[in-house]
């Protein structure tokens, strides 16, 4: 059976919220060490971000194999296993995605990176291939009982409002750049980029026992910003899996986001690719609506059967984790924690009673 996980961002990783996550019925968490998530200990996702995540200056901190460690020790005392790093900071390989001067450099570091990563035993490492990166959220009371949440619609944003130089991922990583913007950067484009990336960084995983895993498109357009976006379909999605046949090759299967897609079937994907041991771990979350216009709901609420989902895990002896990703907030103190303890509670009793 799948094991229940907790997302953490990096302001979060504090012994209070180990403890959280245990209380809660986790076992596994998926960290994040991107420091792009507004709130502090109390994060919110319904914030705008239309300008940006924020600033990222790590472009020489590296993460280095004795940190990683003094963190898995922590996270091991508290009776937790960290089973993924998701997301690689935008300053440590902007120039991969950019094709810049910087790519060769940039992976090389990349690479100093997964391996420290597969040396501290960390299995899975999660990325998304995407020069706007998760751009173009509204923030209204969507969810039930009026819960702040994240949507989209394609009516309330310039979806070609440019990226300057000096941010990429939805993050500025260059605060002394030119104004200019990016050019535009078309699929031809991207895919090759991909494919290099894949190319250089797949044999290292490999040495290290690392599945590196792919986030589907969020928002899942064909084109924003001027830049265009590889997986914004499931059968474009599935293209990853053609460009290598590598063990460590596979999918960050987000499951709102797939929803979110204009066409394919969520619930078969997720048969097809549970069966095939192509998942990383599972974003275990619910929508309502499809592009261009959709919400993110509670996880109960929503067009997504995820009883059915379970089961279908179950079927395939799927021993990988789900955790909430994201949920509308509460209407409480603390906001984040409430709606993350609803979510977990109601994935444990689908998982129990299943």
């Amino acid at each position: 059976m799948p094991k229940l996980g907790l997302g953490l961002y990096k302001s979060l990783l504090t012994k209070n919220n180990f403890e959280f996550a245990r209380q809660a019925g986790a076992t596994h968490l998926v960290v994040q060490l991107v420091d792009y998530i507004k709130g502090g200990s109390n994060p919110r996702l319904s914030q705008n971000y239309l300008n940006g995540w924020g600033i990222t200056k790590n472009q020489k901190n590296l993460w280095e194999y004795d940190d990683l460690i003094r963190l898995k020790k922590d996270i091991e005392s508290h009776g937790l296993t960290w089973e993924a790093i998701e997301n690689f900071d935008p300053s440590h390989w902007f120039d991969i995605l950019l094709d810049g001067p910087k790519r060769d450099q940039q992976m090389s570091n990349l690479k100093y990176m997964v391996a420290n990563i597969g040396k501290a035993g960390i299995p899975i490492i999660g990325y998304y291939f995407s020069i706007a990166g998760v751009w173009g959220w509204t923030n209204k009371p969507f969810g039930r009982g009026n819960a702040m949440t994240v949507g989209f619609n394609e009516n309330d944003i310039d979806i070609n409002q440019p990226i300057k130089k000096g941010m990429v991922w939805n993050m500025t990583y260059d605060t002394e750049a030119s104004h200019e913007n990016l050019p535009k950067i078309t699929r031809e484009d991207m895919w090759e980029r991909l494919s290099w990336f894949l190319k250089e960084i797949l044999p290292v995983a490999e040495e290290y026992g690392i599945k590196m895993v792919a986030h589907p498109d969020d928002p899942p357009m064909p084109e924003m910003r001027n830049s265009a976006r590889l997986f914004h379909s499931i059968k474009e999605y599935e293209k990853l899996l053609a460009l290598s046949d590598s063990s460590s090759n596979g999918f960050e299967f987000c499951m709102g986001t797939l929803q979110e897609m204009i066409e394919g079937n969520v619930l078969k994907t997720l048969d097809k690719h549970s069966a095939a041991d192509n998942i990383g771990y599972i974003h275990f979350r619910n929508v309502k609506g499809k592009v261009p216009n959709y919400r993110e709901v509670f996880v109960d609420e929503g067009d997504l059967d995820m009883a059915e989902a379970i089961r279908i895990l179950k079927k395939n002896n799927y021993q990988g984790i789900l955790i909430p990703d994201h949920s509308p907030a509460m209407s409480c103190d603390a906001p984040w924690h409430a709606s993350m303890a609803y979510a977990l509670g109601y994935m444990k009793a689908l998982i129990d009673t299943v």
